[in-house]
């Protein structure tokens, strides 16, 4: 009897130690871990919109403990991440269509994989402004535009033009054009996808200047150089086609009241003015007033020969006449070397007075013997 109580004492208190041995909620029993699948798990798609492509991905869900994220894009390491809880990935992606899926573990260690379409659409460049240099026959282009990764420039001188490719920043190699005219230039600026932006800047692209000045030809800048002195300078159609000059096209020359005595235009030639083809130059000139002189002066020699001005007073008013500038006058002072060469070619009238409101008109300037 006696054993029997020890035995049964020493099992009570057995089970009483185990008991306060394990702590409360805690056993053997895992069985709850299989409720803890990440059923929820979803994702987030953060895309850019400044046509880098980049898409930031956030996957979501209860329980779990880390997710892999397949880009549907990329190779090797590229091509994946893994993504802690909370956290989230960025991949940048070319325009198209993408299958993400991501493998989402929980605590349990299961696994779950979903997967997501993914559209990413590249937006259409804005605020495209093209910078076109033209200098005689040769052009440069840069670009500017928001959302633009690269751009394309036509310019307009070739059939099945194929376009002259021109990053962003940069600008394009100098454009040779064979003869003067006008031109369209096309600046078509690329999204990195299907969408673009393109502008059309029309220009023209002018002969080199030369004499003679006839007022005639639309390769000719005509309006080249500028005035001084407060007189204007216009191209306009001839308002007395008669008599020496028949031609559409003149140049009108005004002195306005108080415009300065020395006021004219100046006209910086591509090619020298050449005194050796020949030592005089002629102007048909249209006045309202006899005796009024008009002045030639020849500046920016190439071969040493000094600035001058030569001056000749109208014969005839109302009616065109041809005025001669004789380089060989003596009374030309300082005196014009023979074979002298000049740039620039300045036009005045009536000096040295200031202006009274004196309109003339210029035409057909040449150099003869």
């Amino acid at each position: 009897m006696k054993n029997i109580k020890l035995i049964f004492s020493f099992v009570l208190l057995l089970a009483v130690t185990i008991s306060c041995s394990i702590p409360d909620g805690i056993d053997q029993d895992t069985s709850f871990l299989s409720s803890a699948a990440s059923g929820n798990v979803s994702k987030i798609f953060d895309i850019s919109t400044d046509n880098s492509g980049n898409v930031k991905i956030s996957p979501l869900g209860e329980g779990i403990t880390s997710s892999t994220v397949n880009f549907g894009h990329g190779t090797g390491a590229a091509a994946s991440a893994v993504v802690a809880p909370g956290g989230s990935t960025t991949h940048a992606y070319p325009e198209g269509t993408y299958t993400v899926s991501i493998v989402s573990t929980d605590v349990s260690g299961k696994q779950t994989t979903a997967t997501y379409p993914l559209t990413v659409t590249y937006r259409a460049p804005e605020n495209l402004a093209a910078n076109i240099t033209v200098n005689v026959y040769t052009v440069k282009v840069s670009a500017t535009a928001l959302y633009a990764k690269s751009f394309l420039v036509y310019f307009g001188d070739v059939a099945n033009e194929v376009g002259t490719p021109l990053a962003v920043g940069a600008t394009t190699p100098l454009h040779t054009y064979a003869a003067g005219g006008s031109y369209n230039i096309k600046v078509v600026a690329l999204s990195g996808g299907v969408a673009k932006t393109e502008s059309i800047t029309p220009i023209v692209i002018f002969d080199p200047l030369a004499l003679p000045y006839t007022c005639e030809l639309a390769s000719q800048n005509y309006m080249a150089g500028g005035t001084f002195g407060g007189v204007n300078y216009s191209i306009v159609d001839n308002p007395f086609s008669s008599g020496l000059n028949t031609s559409s096209k003149v140049a009108k020359f005004e002195k306005p009241v108080n415009a300065e005595e020395w006021g004219g235009t100046w006209k910086p030639f591509d090619v020298a003015i050449d005194l050796s083809t020949g030592t005089k130059i002629k102007m048909l000139v249209y006045a309202t007033e006899v005796g009024k002189k008009v002045g030639i002066e020849l500046q920016g020699s190439t071969n040493g020969a000094p600035n001058t001005s030569i001056f000749v007073a109208t014969t005839v008013a109302n009616q065109w006449e041809e005025l001669v500038f004789d380089t060989t006058d003596p009374a030309v002072s300082p005196a014009i070397p023979a074979g002298a060469k000049y740039k620039q070619l300045n036009i005045n009238y009536n000096r040295p007075n200031k202006g009274l409101g004196e309109v003339i008109y210029i035409d057909n300037i040449r150099v003869t013997n």
